[in-house]
């Protein structure tokens, strides 16, 4: 079957009543054959038909073998960097998002292992940073906010040889647009909170091998931890599911007219659907689509700041991938959380805007954002003429 038959499929003839919807077993324990005998199921946080359901279809989608849903996205690279031990190494893009910065710091600063941040569009960078300590290479592609892309052959190979593994976060495009394990990668991580749920009433992360080791491990940790995700929150996700390719199909064509639109009235619009993207050539190769976010600077902070504050379809919000528009400021915003003593290396620049593009008509997001700039049009007009 063709993916986008596969989303509305999936899971339909599972139920003993012939439901066409699966039913939330919204249970914390089950009923046990004997007081020696265990069942499939015996208490949610160790395993729930729902949440079991929900995984079956998110590694289907990915063309994979496992999956584990987590609480968050957050949740899913928590458990994803529980395999670096003490001592080891992990090497990180240098554009990732202002949470996993975070939650990388702690990890130097109380558990002695050790990130080095490199740019990871750079082969020979990253083969330079990797040593025999190296467990784990993380990736966005694209990144997120400034859309680099990042060749997952390559340094998939590059892990292979250093004995470490491979982990890309697919959030910005889904499933429908990439499937990095069938381009090398060992492990995908989502923030299905984004385009998987696509509404915004789920917060959700997913963890999605070919590996049953690696699966095996995430698994302990998403038991042991308690940071499996709820039967409620894997019904709405495996609703969301359902709707995904014809959502992000609708999303992706919006988005290339809006970048286009951008191109020119703005100082530099980052997608990777635009021909003079330095990765476009790359993500052509390993992706089937760009994505519903774009990213833009003007060239000044206070005016980026008026800009988005300027729009009335596109809501001022954190995080990207639902049906309604939303804007940001990247750098205030979903990368804040960035440890000031990496802000000057890792942070996005300030005056840069991220917008994720929902499913409203294009045509009426255009005009928005024509009147966001047509607001302050004079002062656009002189920023956009300095050289960058």
């Amino acid at each position: 079957m063709k993916t986008s038959t596969r989303c509305v499929q999936l899971g339909r003839g599972n139920d003993q009543f012939g439901a066409i919807v699966p039913p939330i077993y919204q249970t914390a324990t089950f009923e046990q054959p004997t007081a020696t005998e265990f069942g499939e199921f015996d208490y949610t946080r160790s395993g729930n038909p729902t949440r079991a359901l929900l995984e079956q279809q998110l590694a289907d989608l990915e063309d994979a073998n496992h999956a584990c849903a987590f609480a968050s996205g957050m949740a899913a690279l928590t458990s994803l960097t529980r395999m670096v031990r003490p001592g080891e190494e992990i090497v990180a893009g240098d554009d990732l998002y202002g949470g996993t910065v975070r939650l990388l710091d702690r990890l130097t600063s109380h558990l002695n292992i050790a990130v080095r941040y490199v740019d990871t569009t750079n082969e020979a960078e990253v083969r330079e940073a990797v040593t025999d300590r190296t467990r784990l290479i993380l990736i966005e592609t694209p990144s997120n906010p400034l859309f680099r892309i990042s060749d997952i052959r390559a340094l998939s190979s590059i892990a292979r040889d250093a004995g470490a593994y491979l982990a890309v976060d697919n959030s910005m495009l889904s499933p429908i647009f990439q499937r990095p394990l069938n381009v090398g990668a060992d492990v995908v991580v989502h923030s299905a909170t984004k385009f998987l749920c696509g509404h915004s009433d789920v917060t959700a992360g997913g963890l999605i091998t070919n590996d049953p080791a690696l699966h095996k491990q995430f698994s302990f940790q998403q038991n042991a931890e308690g940071a499996g995700l709820s039967p409620f929150e894997s019904w709405l996700l495996l609703r969301g599911l359902k709707t995904l390719a014809l959502r992000v199909e609708r999303q992706n064509s919006s988005a290339e007219k809006i970048a286009r639109f951008l191109q020119s009235c703005t100082r530099q619009v980052f997608y990777p659907g635009l021909a003079s993207h330095p990765g476009y050539e790359i993500h052509r190769q390993q992706a089937y689509g760009n994505g519903a976010v774009v990213s833009f600077t003007t060239g000044d902070e206070k005016l980026s700041a008026e800009i988005v504050e300027s729009t009335r379809l596109f809501k001022v919000a954190v995080s990207f991938g639902s049906v309604g528009s939303t804007i940001s400021l990247p750098c205030r915003m979903s990368h804040a959380s960035i440890p000031s003593t990496l802000r000057d290396r890792l942070a996005p620049p300030s005056d840069l805007i991220r917008i994720s593009v929902g499913i409203e008509d294009v045509d009426d997001l255009i005009a928005d954002l024509s009147h966001a700039f047509d607001c302050h049009e004079s002062h656009l007009d002189t920023v956009s003429t300095t050289p960058r």
